[in-house]
Order: C-alpha cells, then sequence, then structure tokens
C-alpha cells in the first residue's frame, strides 16, 4: 500500500532535514513525503529540491498568518497515496513509525498517537547531530529518566513503543478503553476517509481547532472509529519557543472558532464547507 507522509511545515529546514533523515531509515519503505509549507520559503524550496533518496512532493503557499489548514489540504490534493499519515514538521518519527500505523490501518478508521515533548536540552542534542533520534529511540529505557527531567517534558511515557503484533499489545494496549484523541502531529487515515469530510475546515483561520478537535468530531460524526497508537507508532517533538506566528491569535478570535464549532455540531456539518473543495 502506498503511503502519503504529510508534513506540516513553516521555515524550519533544520528540523525537516532530521525528519527526512528519519524517513530514510523507516522499516517500511511504500512512502513518500509530502512537505505542506505554510509559506514560500525560497531556501526551503532550496532544500526540499536537494533531498534525494526519498521521494518528495512539496506544496506551497503565500504566507498570509497561520494558515495550517489549507496547507495540509494542500498536501492531501498533491499526494499520490491511499493511505496518509500526518506530522508536524517538528516532530521526528521512529524508525517503525509508517510500518505501525498501516499495520492499524482500516477503511473508515483514523489512527491517532501521541509525542514524545522532548525539552530543550535533548531537543538541541538532536539538532546539532550529537544524539540520532534513532539511536534515542533504540536506547529509551536508559534514556528515559535523563529525558523525563529535561525542563519543559511532558509524556516521556509516550516514547516506548511496542509492536501491534507482540505481547505486550495484545495484552495490554489494544485492551485500554480509554480514547486516544486525535492530535494534529501524529494521526492517519485512507486518503478516502478524509476528502469524505471535505479535509480540514479553513473556516476557522488561525484556530487549532480544526487541527484535531474539529476533525475529530466529524470523523466520529461520520461513524468513523478512533484507534489509538499510542506507544505504538511515536514521534520525537523538538522543543521550540513560541513563535510570533503562532502566537497570532487572539481571546476574541478564539472565542468565534468556539461559536463556530458548537455551530456546526447544531447543525450536524460533518463535511465541512470550506475545505479541499476550495481549492
Amino acid at each position: 500500500m502506498k503511503v502519503s507522509v504529510i508534513a506540516a511545515v513553516y521555515k524550519d529546514i533544520e528540523a525537516l532535514s532530521i525528519i527526512v533523515e528519519a524517513l530514510k531509515h523507516q522499516t517500511y519503505k511504500d512512502f513518500e513525503l509530502v512537505v505542506a509549507e505554510d509559506c514560500m520559503y525560497p531556501e526551503m524550496k532550496a532544500y526540499v529540491n536537494s533531498i534525494d533518496d526519498l521521494n518528495v512532493v512539496h506544496t506551497s503557499q503565500e504566507d498570509l498568518g497561520v494558515r495550517k489548514s489549507r496547507s495540509q489540504n494542500n498536501g492531501i490534493l498533491a499526494s499520490n497515496g491511499e493511505y496518509l499519515i500526518f506530522i508536524d514538521g517538528d516532530c521526528v518519527p521512529y524508525s517503525t513509525f509508517i510500518e505501525r500505523h498501516v499495520a492499524l490501518a482500516a477503511h473508515h478508521r483514523v489512527v491517532s498517537g501521541r509525542r514524545v515533548n522532548l525539552g530543550p536540552k535533548y531537543a538541541q542534542k538532536i539538532r546539532q547531530r550529537k544524539l540520532s533520534p534513532i539511536h534515542l529511540e533504540k536506547n529509551y529505557l536508559w534514556y528515559f529518566p535523563f529525558v523525563a527531567r529535561d525542563a519543559h517534558e511532558r509524556h516521556a511515557e509516550s516514547g516506548f513503543s511496542f509492536d501491534p503484533k507482540g505481547f505486550v499489545y495484545k495484552q495490554f494496549l489494544q485492551k485500554r478503553t480509554s480514547s486516544t484523541n486525535i492530535l494534529g502531529c501524529n494521526f492517519s487515515c485512507f486518503k478516502e476517509d478524509i476528502v469524505s469530510i471535505n479535509g480540514f475546515d479553513e473556516g476557522y483561520g488561525a484556530s487549532p481547532l480544526s487541527d484535531d478537535t474539529d476533525l475529530q468530531w466529524r470523523f466520529v460524526g461520520m461513524g468513523y472509529e478512533i484507534k489509538s497508537c499510542k506507544n505504538v507508532a511515536n514521534v520525537f517533538h523538538l522543543y521550540h519557543k513560541r513563535s510570533a506566528k503562532k502566537s497570532a491569535g487572539n481571546i476574541e478570535g478564539a472565542k468565534a472558532s468556539w461559536q463556530k464549532f458548537y455551530a456546526n455540531q447544531a447543525a450536524k456539518r460533518y463535511v465541512c464547507e470550506k475545505g479541499l473543495n476550495t481549492h
């Protein structure tokens, strides 16, 4: 099955280069990388054009503020895979990441995972190439107490990874009853399923609602299953300070986004009005 890994990026070429190296070590080989850029950064274009030994598709758009949903919709439309995996441009996948998502894939199912939020110390080690993500992944049990103590770190336990065909998963993880809600930096589904709800809702503007909360509500409304891949398909999130672009929202804007969300729920508008159809 052909897979498209859609990475939502904005100017962080260093992080994308680390993701690219991680993708070159994937155990699952039939995939492409779709770089969905919320900008038209010349340096990003030059870097993407320099990538070798990997099938890459690049989409971009004018930088008019946070328009992540639109850039991800660009990626969906440009993708060639029948199965789509979504990550953020600062999230580095484990070597088994694609294989594990595919192992849990099913039609009318969204596979949702979590991320290990590395603190500044370990994120910097990876950015400076003093520590490779694959080494951290393979030796995570040893690194765990140090990663957990790193400032700003949360969810260090999400770094432990188990094979969905193995004993631990079948006896414990498969049976967990708590839902793992969709997180925009680590989820997957068949392309036809996200197309069926018209992709990400661009009507929320810069609000993060469209990236997970709204998406989940609409998938569930369509009768689709949300399946956890926590501790199965993992990513390392590279610590960074919040950018001015991401902080551009305001209280009134957030209030308007939630009002729109509740109105959509009341109208049972599972297929968004402003999504893939507007491109």
